[in-house]
């Protein structure tokens, strides 16, 4: 900033980036899109690849559901079926035991991407925290679980 522009204001000491969490996760998450890059390419995005597991384990699901699993919102949520769709990985339907109700289901390409894309996946992970040793992982992941339940109560 020039001369003047904060005239009167007094600046604290700067943050220490290296030690502030904010800064690291958004520095680890670049860390965790470059290895997905490396390792799984371009067919599918991470959050796509999100939804094509959780339309695995639940077998289907509405657009609502899927944006409770992946703490998304409903445009983003939308956007991200309407892509897929149009890619012929998932299908939209009325639901068998209620029809006033639509559901998101997995096609036989989705299966077969997702398939493809799983064990690219788990080696994105293992990169990611190669650096640490199995009880260390686990504690990672349970104080950024830890940190993110306590996010969506505020």
């Amino acid at each position: 900033m020039s001369g003047g522009e904060n005239a009167g204001v007094t600046l604290g000491p700067p943050l220490d980036l290296a030690r502030h969490t904010g800064f690291l996760v958004r520095r680890t998450q670049q860390a965790h899109l470059a290895a997905w890059a490396r390792e799984v390419g371009g067919e599918l995005t991470n959050v796509q690849f999100g939804v094509l597991n959780v339309l695995c384990r639940l077998g289907e699901a509405s657009q609502r559901e899927l944006c409770d699993e992946l703490d998304l919102d409903r445009s983003t949520v939308a956007g991200l079926v309407a892509r897929l769709e149009a890619r012929g990985l998932v299908a939209r339907a009325r639901a068998a035991h209620d029809r006033r109700r639509n559901v998101v289901r997995l096609t036989a390409e989705g299966e077969r991407v997702l398939r493809d894309t799983v064990d690219a996946a788990a080696r994105v992970d293992g990169r990611l925290t190669a650096p640490l040793t199995p009880a260390e992982r686990a504690e990672l992941q349970r104080l950024l679980t830890r940190v993110l339940e306590a996010a969506s109560r505020d």
